[in-house]
């Protein structure tokens, strides 16, 4: 009687592939928590709760980022995030569409034979991973 290992070589695979695609997923959010400590904490805070140096002279007080899914019945927003941060949705408190201070810097070349749009479009994935990652009883 032969026997294969098909099956075993196969959920082999599946686990490296789900190790992979984890480990991809805290480069992401480690990426995108760098990003936002450089752009957003002197508003948002370091800890996302609203309360950045810049926070006290704001006509608006910016929001507590670790809580926008409970904000939105517990489901996380990942489309309207994004589009927040890259301009498609205003916000009055950021002023014009282009979010302040840094809005061009996220479209900036960062290697070469990228494109603005491909570089803004990472950045700003990374940003949204990591506002997932602290949202308030989040797991991951």
């Amino acid at each position: 009687m032969r026997t294969t290992r098909r099956p075993s070589i196969l959920f082999a695979v599946v686990l490296s592939s789900a190790a992979a695609a984890n480990a991809g997923s805290r480069v992401l959010v480690e990426t995108g928590r760098t990003e936002y400590v450089r752009y957003c904490a002197a508003c948002h805070g370091v800890n996302a709760t609203g309360d950045g140096p810049v926070a006290s002279v704001l006509h608006v007080r910016p929001p507590d980022l670790t809580r926008i899914a409970e904000r939105r019945g517990g489901e996380f927003p990942a489309g309207e995030i994004a589009s927040v941060i890259d301009g498609r949705f205003e916000v009055a408190a950021h002023g014009t569409r282009a979010m302040p201070v840094w809005g061009r810097v996220l479209g900036e070349p960062i290697a070469e034979r990228t494109t603005a749009d491909e570089v803004s479009r990472g950045r700003i994935d990374a940003l949204v991973a990591y506002l997932e990652s602290i949202q308030a009883g989040s797991t991951k």
